[in-house]
């Protein structure tokens, strides 16, 4: 499974309205902040995962998650599971398409892009 953190952020060129829609919790840019991934048996529960991101210090708001299904019964490689996750983060900071991803806010509550 692979794990892209994300926090939210006002666009500096940001104009007219934005500045209201954001601090009221809707709008702003999507930034990566950190990134993992892990077998299923390194995989606990969501309540998990937010514990081990907090130990990184890093503050987010939206974790993207996507599945790899290896090849032949056989695992991704690490190189694998690190190209896709590169894609993810490309995604993101060049305002691509997230609905092949699941997302999530700290809570676990399922995520919608419109």
């Amino acid at each position: 499974m692979l794990f892209v953190f994300l926090k939210t952020s006002l666009p500096k060129d940001h104009e007219g309205d934005e500045e209201a829609r954001f601090n009221a919790g809707q709008g702003g840019e999507l930034q990566p902040v950190m990134c993992v991934d892990k077998t299923l048996d390194q995989l606990g529960s969501f309540s998990d995962l937010v514990e081990e991101a907090a130990q990184m210090k890093q503050e987010w708001q939206l974790v993207l998650v996507a599945a790899l299904s290896g090849h032949n019964g056989v695992a991704p490689s690490v190189v694998e599971a690190e190209k896709s996750l590169q894609v993810m983060v490309h995604g993101v900071e060049s305002g691509g398409d997230l609905s092949r991803y699941m997302a999530f806010d700290r809570e676990g509550s399922p995520v919608q892009f419109s």
